[in-house]
């Protein structure tokens, strides 16, 4: 049963025929009901053996049992693909054998949390690293700064110990431990784990006054200045790599969040796509400002491949609304003009399109002062089009009330599927059939100067029939720019008349 609702191309259609059992058919009689059992015939070519499925068909009213042929085989056909036809319908790559293939999934530039999906390899420059210690120390994860942290300490503890235990081996400290008379470098120091205890003192200052230093060992001396300066070098140089990792603005970034999705709608009869932003925190982002770039694969005129070409995606740089003042969830709009990467895209073509964009906020931290950057981006099945962003803020008693519980909540709203190219054109045809029409009934209209022109030669018909005679003289230039007026705005006043 299941192979005969596989997918196989290459199946002719003439080969599936049904076949009626011998002996199991009855003719029908009025009044009665009869049940046929039928079988279907797959054949395959790529599988190479026969299928046969048993089908038993509902009970029908005789005047449905003397169908034709051609009615049954297409309805046992129809029957028999539905399955075939709902899968063709909702996947659009298929395999070698016609199974059905999942869409590759692009792969992300920029995580959703922020994180650059980019891994560095075959470097072989890696002493690079090491002229830059100290940011190479801050970037390394907890794990490897707490083992380089504890290790820094452990190795300088167990080197100067072993330092200390080779003076007093040498100088013949230790052969002489009861020997009152006999005055050693350090004083108490009768093996390797006090020596090692004698290092941990001298180099963390602390001084419990049992193994102390003597003047008759001047190298003794000299190593003892040595080991604290080096000492309080190792202490400034960890120390100081703890405290920047710990003060790290990258945790702030955690609670700056994006909307999940991007929209494209109309903005004052414009196309936008538009993104939400909002901070959780009280204390905001100083001077936060936003940026965006569309990563996308292209291809020059000269046949030149670049892969993930970063285009800027204007969002109010040239007006600074780009400059944000978080303090409530912001709606950023990008408008699609004659300048945007998105001008000749529409919504059938935004549905084959395989792009990313990735959205970066930028601010100052008001409670450490430290810079912070938060990042996050939009695939291609993530802008939707023809939605818009639910409103979160109401006005209670004293103050906004921000439900971030609709932060991420959109609506559909009507949008045109066209391009903005198509739209802008569609729009600039509009204006010139007005700007056409209004001028074509100027022309049709008659001017005063027309009319002044024409009065004096009726002057002796409307003399004679007893009327009042007008004399109109010539109009100047001024007076026939005021009566051309008059008439446009009575033109104009007729057609706000009609409109209403």
């Amino acid at each position: 049963m299941a192979l005969e609702n596989s997918v196989f191309p290459s199946r002719p259609d003439s080969l599936a025929l049904p076949v009626e059992e011998k002996g199991e058919v009855e003719e029908p009689e009025a009044g009665t009901k009869a049940t046929t059992s039928t079988g279907v015939f797959n054949v395959s070519e790529e599988l190479g053996h026969v299928v046969t499925t048993q089908t038993t068909a509902s009970t029908s009213p005789p005047a449905k049992v003397k169908r034709s042929f051609q009615s049954k085989l297409a309805e046992r056909e129809a029957n028999a693909n539905q399955h075939i036809k709902k899968i063709q319908g909702t996947e659009k790559e298929r395999g070698r054998f016609g199974w059905a293939r999942a869409r590759r999934k692009r792969q992300r530039y920029v995580e959703k949390n922020g994180r650059c999906n980019v891994q560095h390899g075959n470097m072989r420059e890696t002493y690079r690293y090491l002229t830059d210690i100290f940011t190479t120390l801050v970037d390394l994860n907890w794990r490897c700064s707490l083992f380089v942290f504890v290790m820094a300490y452990a190795v300088t503890w167990l080197f100067f110990g072993a330092i200390w235990y080779l003076i007093a081996y040498c100088r013949g400290d230790l052969d002489h431990l009861e020997d009152e008379s006999w005055t050693p470098c350090v004083n108490n120091v009768n093996g390797f784990i006090s020596a090692f205890l004698f290092s941990i003192e001298t180099e963390t200052t602390i001084g419990y006054g049992h193994r102390v230093i003597t003047d008759q060992c001047p190298v003794g001396t000299m190593l003892l200045l040595l080991q604290a300066i080096l000492g309080s070098m190792v202490n400034a140089f960890m120390v100081g790599c703890m405290f920047v990792k710990i003060s790290q603005p990258n945790k702030r970034a955690e609670t700056l969040v994006f909307s999940k999705h991007a929209v494209i709608s109309l903005r004052d009869d414009k196309l936008c796509l538009m993104f939400r932003v909002g901070d959780l925190r009280s204390s905001h982002i100083v001077g936060a400002n936003m940026r965006a770039k569309l990563i996308k694969s292209k291809q020059t005129q000269e046949g030149e491949f670049i892969p993930l070409d970063q285009t800027d995606i204007s969002v109010g740089f040239e007006t600074g609304d780009d400059r944000l003042f978080l303090v409530s969830p912001l709606v950023i709009s990008h408008e699609i003009d004659a300048h945007s990467p998105f001008w000749d895209m529409s919504q059938a073509q935004l549905e084959k399109e395989d792009f990313e964009i990735v959205v970066i906020l930028e601010g100052m931290v008001e409670a450490t002062g430290m810079t912070c950057q938060a990042r996050s981006s939009y695939l291609t099945e993530e802008v939707l089009w023809g939605h818009r962003f639910s409103p979160m803020m109401l006005l209670a008693e004293g103050f906004f009330d921000i439900d971030y519980g609709a932060f991420h909540h959109t609506f559909e709203v009507n949008t045109p599927s066209c391009s903005a190219r198509e739209l802008a054109l569609a729009a600039a045809r509009l204006d010139a059939h007005l700007y056409w029409s209004i001028s074509s009934r100027l022309d049709e209209e008659p001017t005063l100067a027309e009319l002044a022109t024409k009065q004096p030669d009726g002057n002796a018909a409307d003399s004679k029939a007893g009327e009042p005679i007008f004399t109109v003289g010539e109009m100047t230039d001024i007076q026939e720019q005021s009566a051309l007026g008059e008439l446009n705005g009575s033109i104009t006043t007729d057609q706000s008349e009609t409109e209403a």
